[in-house]
């Protein structure tokens, strides 16, 4: 049974940083590609970054120069390194992985920004 399981969501002020993590049950080689999604109140589900096996990474224009997507094979983990952070950051934060046609989801981690 594969599990995600996200960490590191946290209320903090604008201009701040978090870290947020994602554990991987099993080995994180089996997913391709990986990412992070968000969902604010009232708003869809939205792309925030991905990366692939390879490393080619993609992100949101919106989170461009303030976000970095990585991961550690290592620790079977993936992290969303999130700086400068802005009120319209605030959202839920999903952990995605895909294996082959099949998607898998986290629980979530909150991210509160305050002004």
């Amino acid at each position: 049974q594969v599990q995600l399981v996200e960490s590191g969501g946290d209320l903090v002020q604008t201009g701040g940083s978090l870290r947020l993590s994602c554990v991987v049950s099993g080995s994180i080689f089996m997913f391709n590609p990986m990412g992070w999604y968000r969902q604010a109140p009232g708003k869809q589900r939205e792309l925030v970054a991905t990366i692939t096996r390879g490393g080619t990474i993609n992100y949101a224009d919106s989170v461009k120069g303030r976000f970095t997507i990585s991961m550690d094979y290592a620790k079977n983990t993936m992290y969303l390194q999130m700086n400068s952070l802005k009120r319209d950051d605030t959202a839920v934060y999903y952990c995605n992985a895909r294996q082959w046609a099949i998607e898998y989801w986290g629980q979530g981690t909150q991210v509160t920004i305050s002004s």
